[in-house]
């Protein structure tokens, strides 16, 4: 099956999937692959570490593949010390900056005379139809079913989507509960022009800073093992529930201050789960789609799978 979507088009790339930011897994070895594979591979620009981290993870990404990528800016937790990475991202041609978390005005500024494609992750018709006059390319439109951070207002991908598909004129990416064929299709069908995945590529083989721990935990949920904290930060986020995020919750439940919950939601307390494998000395995200994983396959392998399933939708259909 051969899909031709705007998203497609603007990206150049074979296959409308985009793999999402993913911090302190998306390095150069995944983003490649899931570019060779026909998607959009990206590479997340503040967990490199530094500027020059982050150039070198360009520079090892090109090595490993000729096909279009990306570079994931998550705006809202940085501050302003984020645009040094872009500044790199920019001198190095990236053909593709994504924007998460935060107001795109200062990064669409700092990219003037780029011919980068800018892509800004919303969670509302509000937020698309801001980046959409700000200049954005395209929304990528997270539900309430999505791993990592999520809107504020609890909105399901089914129905968010055929929403601000009808508030813009830009192409719209899905995101939230996807991780399929049938979950490609059902966005086509939603007025989508592609979709952006996460959980569903930390399963994977090529996710190689992903502790076995962690993936064999995804494959081994229900879809009603994850949980929302954060919320009383007014950053609510999808984590696995564990001992952990239950902590985050009595604290927030106790109307606990950022202070008191900085150690729980801290990036060191996020990789001690994800890259070290210790299930209750940290958190992992997770999305709601964990509870369809069921095993951890090469990104051919899984490509390929999501082709076939996107086949048999395809002529269900006709």
């Amino acid at each position: 099956m051969k899909f031709r979507t705007k998203l497609t088009e603007i990206l150049g790339i074979k296959i409308p999937i985009i793999q999402g930011g993913l911090a302190y897994l998306a390095y150069s070895d995944l983003a490649a692959a899931v570019s060779n594979a026909g998607g959009l591979g990206q590479l997340t620009a503040m967990t490199c570490g530094s500027p020059d981290g982050l150039r070198q993870e360009i520079k090892k990404i090109r090595q490993l593949t000729d096909k279009p990528f990306g570079v994931n800016f998550a705006i809202g937790q940085h501050g302003r010390s984020y645009i040094d990475f872009l500044n790199v991202a920019k001198e190095e041609d990236v053909p593709v900056i994504t924007i998460t978390g935060g107001n795109p005005t200062p990064v669409f500024e700092a990219l003037e005379g780029s011919q980068a494609r800018k892509l800004v992750l919303v969670a509302s018709k509000r937020q698309a139809v801001k980046a959409e006059s700000l200049g954005a390319d395209a929304v990528m439109v997270v539900g309430q079913e999505g791993g990592g951070h999520l809107g504020k207002d609890d909105i399901g991908t089914m129905v968010l989507v055929p929403s601000v598909v009808d508030a813009v004129e830009i192409p719209v990416v899905a995101s939230g509960g996807i991780g399929d064929g049938r979950g490609l299709m059902a966005a086509l069908a939603l007025g989508a022009e592609g979709v952006e995945m996460g959980t569903r590529f930390i399963a994977t083989k090529e996710c190689v800073h992903a502790h076995p721990v962690y993936k064999n935990m995804l494959i081994n949920m229900q879809e009603t093992d994850t949980v929302v904290i954060k919320r009383s930060l007014g950053a609510p986020a999808r984590a696995i529930r564990n001992s952990w995020t239950e902590k985050i919750l009595e604290i927030e439940k106790n109307e606990g201050t950022y202070d008191a919950l900085k150690t729980y939601i801290s990036g060191k307390s996020n990789c001690n789960y994800i890259q070290k494998g210790n299930t209750e000395g940290g958190f992992g995200w997770a999305g709601q789609i964990a509870g369809r994983i069921n095993d951890i396959p090469t990104l051919e392998e899984l490509f390929n799978r999501i082709i076939d399933e996107a086949e048999a939708v395809k002529n269900k259909w006709q």
